[in-house]
């Protein structure tokens, strides 16, 4: 038989924890008549009283172990509710306060105030407590347990309530919106769901070479590419050259995607090594494939149009990118900023989006774009077809031709190091 202070204490925890309540508080109650300042034991009991419907005694208990350990924001958060139980809001709410003065991020305390507001009609300021309360509960895998349903309820009160306030912005600029150029109209839809908090602003993220002070542009205007409409001529002459190849060739698409074992893949998993995105390379990280080129001369032609970026074991890229029915790429960011990446579609069925930061676009059979890779997009095909695209990187217009050769020679020297590294190791 237990007969310390400190085995009762085990004991009490263990028998709530197996959810023998009525054995648990009959230890703590020991625990209290040994130490009558036990922080745990006044707790414990105080959380008893309540459940069982007896507010008055569980104010007496909490009040009497926040008196031992005024530092604890759990019994302040715990007295709220006994006070809001006695009708007693003044009180409650300060001890809501009380316990965000002694730590302003512990999430119960978040959530009381939060739904305190909810409570009195003060929706607005309701929702943004909550958004505080999601903010400081990070990833939804890490929700706890016991506060998963009151989370689960706060993200959708911040949802309304965002979905609210960007149709009400959306509908009081409309006017003024009305009277910007329609070539900029898009950023101030975008800069409308950043200021109401539905999305967030999407800025370049290089993995590579990142150049600042490069302005993170989604889709790049046409009429920088002077390359583009004569591209665009050539479609059926490459759409059948990729048919031809298909019939020919089809197994010499292979996975995009081609992690080591051991390497981290992260957002890749689905991907890794599956021909959900495959692609039949034209040229790759600098070096052009000459078979592959050899049996699409059109497409070879067409490609020669192209100001293409060059940076030696890097790019130009560009491939037959073929994404299969159902499949996703997961949101990336690319390699560098100085070159862009252009889409010329080829085979598009129905129910296929790509997104580019904020902008969403479907592809069109023959009409080019271009796009900064740096900035985090993804892809969907969503139809029971496959879809074709021919993907080629570019140089980023707003270089001069002196910043490309720096670009040049920047990734060169970087490569450099990372070589003499890989020597130093294997001697």
């Amino acid at each position: 038989m237990a007969t310390s202070l400190s085995e009762l204490v085990g004991a009490a925890a263990a028998a709530a924890a197996a959810g023998r309540w009525q054995e648990a508080e009959r230890i703590w109650e020991q625990v209290k008549q040994l130490d009558g300042g036990n922080v745990q034991a006044l707790f414990s009991l105080g959380v008893h009283a309540f459940q069982r419907g007896d507010a008055t005694a569980a104010l007496e208990l909490l009040q009497a172990a926040r008196a031992q350990a005024p530092k604890d924001p759990m019994l302040a958060v715990t007295l709220s509710r006994v006070f809001r139980e006695l009708a007693q809001p003044e009180r409650e709410w300060e001890a809501i306060v009380d316990a965000l003065r002694i730590d302003a991020y512990f999430l119960p305390g978040l959530l009381g105030k939060a739904e305190f507001l909810e409570r009195r009609g003060r929706t607005r300021m309701a929702a943004a407590a909550f958004r505080d309360a999601l903010t400081v509960a990070s990833d939804e895998s890490q929700w706890p347990p016991a506060l998963r349903r009151r989370l689960e309820h706060a993200r959708a009160l911040v949802q309304a309530d965002t979905d609210g306030l960007t149709a009400y912005l959306a509908h009081r600029v409309a006017a003024t919106r009305a009277t910007v150029h329609a070539t900029l109209a898009d950023r101030w839809d975008e800069a409308v769901s950043i200021l109401a908090g539905r999305t967030r602003p999407y800025r370049s993220e290089c993995n590579q070479l990142h150049v600042p002070r490069l302005p993170a542009i989604t889709f790049y205007d046409d009429a920088l590419f002077p390359w583009m409409r004569e591209l665009e001529s050539r479609t059926e002459a490459i759409k059948s050259e990729l048919q031809s190849m298909l019939e020919s060739s089809g197994d010499a698409f292979v996975p995009y995607i081609q992690y080591r074992p051991g390497d981290p893949v992260n957002q890749w998993d689905k991907l890794n090594h599956s021909r959900n995105w495959s692609g039949f390379h034209l040229y790759a990280h600098g070096e052009p494939v000459q078979a592959h080129l050899s049996q699409c001369p059109r497409t070879a032609e067409a490609l020669a149009l192209v100001d293409a970026a060059e940076i030696a074991g890097l790019c130009p890229n560009a491939m037959f990118s073929a994404l299969s029915p159902g499949a996703h790429i997961p949101p990336h960011t690319g390699e560098t900023n100085v070159r862009l990446v252009a889409h010329l579609p080829l085979v598009v069925p129905d129910k296929c989006m790509y997104r580019v930061g904020y902008d969403r676009r479907k592809w069109r059979e023959g009409k080019c774009w271009v796009f900064d890779d740096t900035i985090e997009h993804e892809a969907r095909n969503e139809s029971d077809q496959m879809r074709v695209i021919l993907m080629f990187d570019v140089w980023n217009p707003l270089l001069s031709h002196a910043e490309r050769e720096m670009a040049a020679a920047l990734a060169g020297a970087m490569r450099e190091w990372r070589s003499a590294g890989e020597v130093e190791r294997m001697l």
